[in-house]
């Protein structure tokens, strides 16, 4: 029988014994309380998650993928970091993938037994024909998920790169990568429920290594999403906006220009700055990797 009382992600939190009693306030006061431990958690591991982000850029310069492998909460938060890189970065769906046991389905409502499956993590791989370019990322807060395993194993037998993200110490999930990453934000005002400080902790992190990943390949300037998406009116205005944030022209100049620049808030920032045509730019943005802030330092 599987033992999981070793687990810190499975034992019980002293301060929360009488959790069945509380007043929604205390609740809220203490799950507030044990909060802040996950801060404290995940700054303990940030030179693990500097590492991870240097590879996923390395990656991705490189033509492969960053794909996140998880079951049940674990999943559904590389899913959603996945999902979110597009309209954000304006990557292609691609470019950072999420797996979760049992499938897309699973996303909503469980596929039983998906996780604890010792061949389907491989098969989901070998099915997005994985590379030894791409990186994988498992994802699991007990670091003992069978299907994320099983996708550490064959990714190895590829060559790529792979690392977990799991919140106990010494896990079964870190023996089969190159590296891991284990805040341990302690046992969970509700005991078992790793939704809770490990998923926060998790979702941070996540938060971390798709954001710098996007900052090293180009897709940053300042602070600015310059490849972020126009899907919606909302988005379209946030487009003219970054512009003008980035190179302090007017609302007119910036409509102007991203319309010359087929809608690349990029090119358009670029033109801007340099005082160049559209291919201009794109020329100066190619020789630079994307990188703006390169390009404009290259053009001096």
């Amino acid at each position: 029988m599987l033992d999981l009382t070793k687990l810190t992600t499975e034992t019980r939190n002293e301060k929360t014994m009488s959790l069945d009693s509380m007043t929604p306030l205390n609740i809220a006061t203490i799950m507030n309380e044990e909060d802040n431990k996950v801060v404290a958690a995940v700054h303990e591991v940030l030179p693990q998650v500097a590492t991870v982000i240097e590879w996923c850029t390395d990656s991705l310069r490189k033509g492969g993928r960053i794909i996140y492998m998880g079951a049940g909460t674990s999943g559904r938060l590389g899913l959603l970091d996945a999902v979110e890189c597009p309209p954000t970065f304006g990557t292609s769906p691609d470019t950072v993938v999420g797996l979760i046991a049992g499938g897309n389905e699973a996303f909503i409502k469980a596929v039983e037994g998906a996780e604890d499956s010792i061949t389907l993590g491989k098969e989901d791989l070998v099915n997005l024909n994985l590379s030894k370019n791409d990186i994988i990322i498992g994802i699991a807060a007990s670091g003992r998920t069978p299907y994320v395993i099983s996708g550490l194993k064959y990714a190895r037998e590829i060559g790529c790169k792979t690392a977990v993200l799991v919140c106990n110490k010494n896990s079964e999930m870190s023996k089969y990568s190159d590296i891991a990453i284990e805040p341990i934000p302690g046992p969970e005002v509700l005991t078992g429920s790793t939704r809770l400080k490990s998923g926060t902790a998790q979702k941070m992190i996540l938060n971390m290594i798709s954001t710098g990943s996007m900052v090293g390949i180009g897709k940053v300037y300042q602070n600015l999403m310059v490849d972020v998406m126009q899907t919606n009116e909302k988005l379209n205005i946030r487009a003219v906006n970054i512009i003008i944030a980035a190179t302090g022209c007017n609302h007119e100049l910036a409509k102007n220009m991203l319309e010359l620049a087929d809608g690349s808030v990029k090119a358009a920032i670029t033109m801007i700055l340099l005082q160049c045509t559209k291919d201009q730019a794109i020329e100066r943005l190619d020789h630079s990797n994307g990188h703006i802030r390169h390009a404009i330092k290259e053009s001096k």
